[in-house]
C-alpha cells in the first residue's frame, strides 16, 4: 500500500511540474508577444489556473483522503463555497505579508495581489484539497510529528519549500541596488525575476 502511495504521489508532481510547463509553452500559440518577463501578469493568472486545475482533477481522481461516508450535495456544496473563501483569505494574508515586507502600498497593487495569488495556489489550494476547509486537520499536518499519511507529508514539505523558495528568491532584490546593472531593471522586473521562480523552484525540487 506504501509502494502505491509513493507511485501516485510521484505522479501527481510530476503532473504538477508538468502543469508549470504546460503554462509557459500553451499560451505563447494563442497569445501574441507571451512571455513570463514581458506579459508576467497574463502569466501568473495563467499559471495559477494550470495548477489548481490539475490538483482539483488529481486530487479527485486519486481520492488520498477518501471518506467512507456518503456526503449529500448540500455538505459539498458548503464546503466548496468554505474553501474559495479560504483561498481568497490566503491571497489577501499573503498580499498584506508582502506589503508589510516592503512591496508598495499602492503602486503595482495588482502585480503584488497575483504574486499572492500564485504563491496561494501552490501553497493552500494543495491543502484545501488534501485535508478540506478543516483548521484543525492544517495546525495538524504543519505542527511536529502531526502527518499521519506520505500524502500529508509530502503537503507539509512542498508547502514549506514553497515559502522558503520564496524568501530566498527575494534575496538579490536590495544587493547593489545602486549598481547599473540594477537600476536598468525596474521593481517590478525584480520581483518576478526572482520571488516566483524561486517559489517555483522550491515547490518543484522537494
Amino acid at each position: 500500500m506504501k509502494d502505491t502511495d509513493i507511485k501516485r504521489l510521484l505522479y501527481t508532481h510530476l503532473l504538477c511540474i508538468f502543469s508549470i510547463i504546460l503554462s509557459i509553452c500553451i499560451p505563447s500559440f494563442f497569445l501574441e508577444n507571451f512571455s513570463i518577463l514581458e506579459t508576467h501578469l497574463t502569466w501568473l493568472c495563467i499559471c495559477s489556473v494550470f495548477v489548481t486545475a490539475v490538483n482539483l482533477v488529481l486530487y479527485l481522481i486519486v481520492k488520498p483522503n477518501a471518506s467512507s461516508k456518503r456526503s449529500s450535495i448540500s455538505y459539498k456544496v458548503t464546503r466548496f463555497l468554505k474553501c474559495c473563501i479560504y483561498f481568497l483569505m490566503s491571497c489577501f494574508f499573503f498580499h498584506v505579508i508582502f506589503v508589510l515586507y516592503g512591496a508598495p502600498l499602492i503602486e503595482l497593487v495588482l502585480e503584488t495581489f497575483l504574486f499572492a495569488v500564485i504563491l496561494s495556489t501552490f501553497t493552500t489550494v494543495p491543502c484545501l484539497c488534501l485535508l478540506g476547509p478543516n483548521i484543525k486537520a492544517w495546525l495538524r499536518v504543519f505542527s511536529r510529528n502531526g502527518v499521519t499519511s506520505i500524502w500529508e507529508n509530502s503537503l507539509q514539505i512542498t508547502t514549506i519549500s514553497s515559502f522558503i523558495g520564496t524568501w530566498l528568491g527575494a534575496f538579490p532584490i536590495p544587493l547593489d541596488w545602486e549598481r547599473p546593472w540594477q537600476m536598468a531593471i525596474e521593481r517590478k522586473k525584480m520581483c518576478r525575476s526572482f520571488c516566483v521562480p524561486g517559489m517555483v523552484l522550491g515547490t518543484v525540487t522537494q
